[in-house]
């Protein structure tokens, strides 16, 4: 059952490419992003650490300007590999944060979250797939790699779930703020 919960003190946020080209043929990019942004402001109040990449920034651009201007640090790790796993960088980083589950976004779901995905799950991690929070540009594309991540172990959540999950009680200052975000 552990790898169904969600504690901040053990859990990362990373947002895998969601860069201008790429963005831009999403049909669901608006609530991709906004749900993202959700993501990033609980991360921000709890102190969640966040990790981005960027697949060939020279081809796809930067990570859009929505989700750059709210991050708390603007570092993205560049790749090509489609897999983040495949990048070396990328692995050393996310295990010195010593985190056991990682709230999985971005794009595209049936193939760079998908293969981030299973390498993440192949490292022992609990992955936790924001399906609110990833898209492609095709939504069979799309439920394809949901399909295939929950059957490979992963967590299929929404962003909502994963909010009020990590916040654990209303009434907190934390929970109004979020409160406020999803009307």
């Amino acid at each position: 059952m552990n790898r169904f919960l969600l504690d901040k003190d053990n859990t990362a946020l990373l947002i895998i490419d969601i860069q201008d080209r790429l963005a831009n043929v999403m049909k669901t990019r608006e609530e991709v992003v906004k749900n993202c942004l959700h993501l990033i402001e609980l991360a921000k109040m709890l102190n969640i650490p966040v990790v981005l990449t960027e697949q060939y920034p020279k081809g796809l651009g930067p990570t859009v300007n929505e989700i750059k201007e709210q991050l708390p640090v603007y570092q993205p790790i560049e790749k090509l590999t489609f897999s983040c796993c495949e990048e070396p960088n990328f692995l050393n980083e996310i295990k010195k944060l010593n985190k056991k589950s990682i709230i999985l976004t971005g794009m595209e779901t049936h193939i760079c979250v998908l293969q981030t995905c299973i390498g993440l799950l192949k490292e022992g991690f609990h992955v936790h797939l924001v399906r609110d929070a990833v898209c492609s540009r095709e939504k069979e594309n799309w439920k394809t790699g949901v399909e295939f991540m929950r059957d490979a172990g992963a967590v299929v959540t929404c962003t909502e779930t994963v909010l009020f999950q990590l916040l654990k009680v209303a009434g907190t200052e934390e929970f109004k703020a979020i409160s406020k975000r999803i009307r």
